[in-house]
């Protein structure tokens, strides 16, 4: 029942993620509001990259980001990283799918190198805050990043004010 109710959120959830990337220009991709801030393409592939987390987060207790590896691929263009968005995301889907509830309040960490980067936690608390809460955080920082530099938003939740009434 909880993987049905993840699974439901995960793929309408997944529809807006693939209209918010689909609506970045190239042109846009080395902007950034500051020197502390990732540019349009580095936040754009980071939302991509989180869909890569799903296999860690739901079939290991311990995910090691002293270990972890991501080839993010060519991000100067914006069709790079939509490409690599689909294909994490067909695979973060299939895990879901796949996953064994019986599991999802196991403990699960985050280390890096044998030490803790975050208090253990219920897996499902991890799946709800660090894969779907995470992921709609950076959603939001990208809407930002379109409004600046003058693009459209695609409506996620209903019409935004570049949608025709």
């Amino acid at each position: 029942m909880i993987k049905q109710a993840l699974l439901g959120e995960f793929l309408y959830e997944a529809e807006s993620t693939r209209k918010l990337l689909k609506a970045i220009p190239d042109s846009a991709l080395n902007w950034k509001p500051s020197e502390k801030n990732w540019t349009t393409g580095q936040l754009a592939s980071h939302i991509a990259e989180v869909y890569n987390w799903y296999e860690a987060t739901f079939n290991q207790d311990v995910f090691d980001m002293g270990t972890y590896q991501y080839d993010k691929g060519d991000i100067s263009k914006a069709e790079n990283i939509v490409a690599k968005f689909e294909e994490n995301v067909a695979k973060a889907q299939k895990v879901i799918e796949n996953s064994n509830e019986d599991h999802y309040f196991n403990e699960w960490k985050m280390e890096m190198g044998g030490n803790p980067l975050f208090p253990p936690m219920p897996k499902i608390q991890v799946i709800r805050s660090f894969l779907y809460n995470h992921l709609y955080h950076h959603r939001g920082e990208l809407i930002v990043y379109l409004r600046a530099t003058g693009n459209n938003v695609p409506g996620l939740y209903g019409p935004t004010a570049d949608d025709q009434m």
